[in-house]
């Protein structure tokens, strides 16, 4: 079962959105069947709201599904209500983000473009603090709360069920200074120390690379349930964008093994890093 609120409610979402078109039928017309409204079938399948069990059970019975798959959808219904750690810091974490945590940490892979700022999971805490402050109206107690999550989440790299980690970044990344050239250099150093974890693999895209498809940076989750597809995320300022049209992930997927393809090997990236820290070095 998907572990984290988030994954839960998006596989109950899938689930019923299945069940409704194996039987060939609207949104309108489940509703009308059931007294209820068009919308809020719609709502119930995108888990854009709270899902009461006896929706669930309403909405199986009516279907006529196993009472194994019933009783199923109904406890994901009942967990998909559980506050996951992250809530508890308040507005530190926006709700459009609290939606990417919750796919993160029930995620086994997750691909990676960076062509700005160094990717959250390998980011120190000094790094972290200067990006919040700088994009964010954030009080100080809000600020340290959003650092404090931004490690926290770090934790699932090293923790059991670790997910696979491909991280493309752009040459800029290292270069670019954020806060000081010390705060820099304890940040390339942390850096490789990440990417030297056996589920992660780090590529450098060089400035010589020559040319790429022209994209800002995403995220690719993948999940291992297989009624779980996968996701892109893309992130701007004040909200951000999931994609799961199967033709949408498919042009990420081949973006970004396009970027992996022009981009230096590991060992490579590990030695164009190491030389931008001797630029930063006193």
């Amino acid at each position: 079962m998907p572990g984290s609120p988030t994954a839960r409610r998006r596989r109950l979402a899938i689930e019923l959105k299945n069940l409704r078109e194996s039987h060939h039928l609207t949104c309108q017309q489940v509703g009308q069947e059931l007294d209820w409204s068009g919308s809020k079938v719609n709502r119930l399948e995108t888990g854009s709201g709270r899902v009461q069990p006896s929706d669930v059970d309403a909405l199986c019975r009516f279907y006529e599904t196993t009472d194994e798959l019933r009783e199923f959808l109904k406890r994901l219904a009942k967990e998909s209500k559980v506050r996951g750690w992250w809530h508890a810091h308040g507005p530190a974490v926006p709700p459009w983000f609290s939606v990417y945590i919750g796919l993160e940490q029930d995620a086994c892979s997750l691909r990676q473009y960076q062509n700005e700022f160094v990717p959250g999971l390998m980011q120190t805490a000094a790094y972290a603090t200067e990006l919040h402050r700088a994009s964010s109206q954030l009080t100080s107690e809000e600020l340290n709360r959003a650092v404090n999550v931004r490690m926290a989440r770090q934790q699932i790299l090293t923790g059991e069920g670790a997910p696979e980690l491909r991280a493309v970044v752009h040459e800029a990344v290292l270069r670019h200074v954020v806060g000081c050239r010390d705060l820099m250099r304890e940040q390339l150093e942390h850096m490789l120390v990440v990417a030297a974890l056996e589920n992660v693999t780090l590529q450098v895209l060089s400035f010589d690379a020559g040319t790429y498809p022209a994209t800002g940076a995403f995220t690719v989750l993948g999940f291992s349930e297989q009624e779980d597809p996968d996701v892109v995320y893309r992130d701007g300022l004040t909200d951000g964008v999931y994609l799961e049209a199967p033709s949408e992930v498919a042009q990420y997927r081949r973006a970004f093994d396009n970027l992996q393809a022009i981009a230096s090997s590991p060992a490579r990236s590990v030695a164009l890093i190491k030389d931008v820290l001797k630029e930063h070095s006193p």
